[in-house]
């Protein structure tokens, strides 16, 4: 397939094509790390797109009328430059693509993200500028590809082009589809305590259901402090958590991502101290495979472990 890549097909220095999340999911596949499987639509098809259908020329004009003072002229830009994404119809050859990947892949449901191909380097983290969608089915896989698409262009990524001085540089977006895990408790983690910048302390934070809650801050989660040497727990705090996010179909059987109100339930410490340490043994190996900090994201689904993103913590200072 000239436009796609299964993630044991890619590895960290697959960037330019499969962008920084990509990238990195396949370095961890190949690195016997339980990440859920899954493929990535290349950034060259993203740039086949644009060719075929001519909206490079009106993407570029669009981008150069932003004035990044004025709010508006982003707003006005990223409107248009969305629209006419979503208009043009995806060449059907590519499509195709997608669907016969889709089946291979073997999943009733996958995450759709978007990674970029300046991700996750250093100086500019895409990270939360793309947008994620969740629990996608066959039907309209193709159309969330586009979105993801479309995603490099809202107001906020525009802005942040101009904040990162990256407006005159081509930005492409490859598009990560991954088997979706319904996890019961989900998470974050940095391998470096963001705050102290102690190398040996190591925060994972968890919440119930899926872990979008936690990465749009949208929920409180609970925070553990795990020594790495010892791998011993130092500090639990526990989160009140109100509301947690799962899939579920409503009247018309239609998948949809709900919010569910948690009651007591979410007063609970979300993760037992074994588990603690379960994924800070993992996040410790994927820090000494990629040997600098990571901010890793993890989801349980049945008591099962699994890695859905791992990047480097852009915020440390530099030692």
């Amino acid at each position: 397939m000239e436009h796609l890549k299964f993630f044991k097909e890619v590895n960290k220095d697959s960037v330019a094509e499969a962008g920084g999340k990509g990238a990195s999911l396949g370095e961890m596949t190949g690195a016997g790390i339980p990440v859920p499987p899954g493929f990535v639509v290349l950034a060259n098809a993203f740039d086949r797109f644009l060719e075929e259908t001519d909206l490079n020329q009106e993407i570029d004009a669009r981008i150069k009328e932003v004035n990044p003072g004025d709010m508006n002229s982003v707003d006005r830009a990223s409107n248009i430059i969305q629209d006419v994404i979503h208009d043009t119809p995806m060449p059907d050859d590519l499509a195709k693509e997608i669907l016969t990947a889709f089946d291979e892949l073997g999943a009733e449901h996958v995450a759709v993200r978007s990674s970029a191909t300046a991700e996750d380097s250093s100086i500019a983290s895409w990270a939360g500028e793309l947008d994620t969608f969740l629990n996608t089915t066959r039907d309209t896989v193709a159309e969330q590809v586009k979105n993801c698409w479309a995603s490099l262009f809202t107001p906020r990524a525009i802005f942040y082009r101009y904040e990162k001085n990256l407006h005159d540089q081509y930005v492409s977006v490859a598009v990560v589809v991954q088997k979706m895990i319904q996890s019961e408790i989900s998470g974050i983690a940095f391998t470096v305590h963001p705050v102290t910048e102690d190398r040996d302390q190591m925060i994972i934070e968890a919440g119930f259901g899926l872990g979008e809650a936690i990465v749009s801050g949208q929920i409180t989660p609970d925070s553990y402090v795990v020594s790495k040497s010892e791998m011993s727990i130092l500090d639990i705090n526990i989160g009140h958590q109100i509301q947690k996010l799962i899939r579920k179909e409503d009247f018309d059987h239609h998948e949809k991502n709900h919010w569910i109100e948690l009651k007591e339930e979410g007063e609970k410490q979300k993760l037992s101290g074994r588990q603690i340490i379960t994924v800070a043994e993992m996040c410790k190996r994927i820090e000494s495979h990629y040997k600098f900090p990571c901010d890793i994201e993890w989801a349980m689904e049945n008591g099962e472990l699994y890695i859905t993103q791992s990047r480097p913590i852009t915020t440390l200072k530099q030692v």
